[in-house]
């Protein structure tokens, strides 16, 4: 089966970061002008949380709060899970679902080298399901 190299050969390695100290709108502008669901949070090249869209909808708009004043480390998610090049697909699937996470930094020895979201594994999957039944159906009616 796959592994998450797999996703980063086809979407490419890009990880789009934002400070800590930057604000809650700030993470906002970027995210629409990339037009993706999180942010990797750096602090000098470490990461120290992601920032989602669903942090933004729980903790600032239901909190009251405003997106110009809040800093992205005051509701960042901090407790970050991650994975390898080499994980398998599953155990990808596995982890976001035990864990309720979207996104998986990737990193490779020390490196953050990319990101998956859980819509990255699912086309992944799909398209690997697919071409097995591609192939069965080749064999099948070859035999035929």
């Amino acid at each position: 089966m796959g592994q998450v190299s797999d996703i980063l050969r086809s979407k490419g390695r890009v990880v789009w970061s934002i400070s800590p100290e930057a604000s809650v709108y700030e993470a906002l502008q970027l995210m629409a002008e990339k037009n993706v669901g999180a942010l990797m949070v750096l602090d000098g090249g470490r990461l120290v949380g992601i920032f989602s869209e669903r942090d933004y909808a729980r903790k600032v708009i239901l909190k009251g709060r405003s997106s110009l004043d809040t800093p992205v480390e005051a509701i960042m998610t901090r407790q970050v899970f991650a994975v390898r090049p080499e994980d398998a697909l599953e155990a990808c699937m596995a982890l976001m679902t035990d864990k309720r996470a979207r996104h998986l930094p990737v990193f490779e020895d020390s490196r953050l080298v990319g990101v998956v979201s859980i819509g990255d594994v699912v086309r992944q999957l799909l398209s690997e399901q697919e071409l097995t039944i591609t192939q069965l159906e080749s064999y099948i009616l070859s035999k035929g």
